[in-house]
């Protein structure tokens, strides 16, 4: 009886992009990159030196949370594919090559769980935070 019921009107049902397209916005994308990077040991900070300023600044402000999540992270997501473009700052003592090489596998990692395919991680040192007790300078 449920097939009777089921097919009664004749109409199969829509599968794949007969039903609507999904997209992902690069705000997402940047926002899971970023906290991918995040995590990565040696990386004290995201974002270049006017992005960290303003944020120093909304901190003081109270608005501590205002764009965290998705600084110094860009994506270009088309279609399925992400290019994702990373500025961090290292913490002393990390050779830059591993913690680059970490957020790189990192990002596409997380990215890709998503269902995404992540063409390109591109990312730039900016800095270096020598404010860590103990930090050797001699890379």
């Amino acid at each position: 009886m449920t097939d009777a019921v089921e097919n009664a009107g004749g109409v199969q049902p829509a599968t794949g992009a007969a039903r609507g397209v999904t997209s992902v916005s690069d705000e997402v994308v940047e926002k899971i990159a970023g906290a991918a990077a995040r995590a990565v040991p040696g990386v004290a900070d995201l974002g270049g030196d006017v992005a960290r300023f303003f944020n120093n600044i909304l901190d003081k402000v109270g608005l501590d949370e205002v764009g965290d999540a998705r600084r110094g992270v860009s994506a270009d997501v088309k279609g399925n594919a992400a290019v994702i473009n990373v500025v961090l700052v290292i913490d002393a003592g990390h050779v830059v090559v591993d913690v680059t090489e970490a957020v790189r596998v990192a990002v596409i990692e997380a990215v890709e769980k998503y269902g995404l395919t992540v063409t390109q991680v591109n990312v730039t040192v900016d800095d270096i935070e020598l404010n860590q007790p103990g930090a050797a300078v001699g890379v």
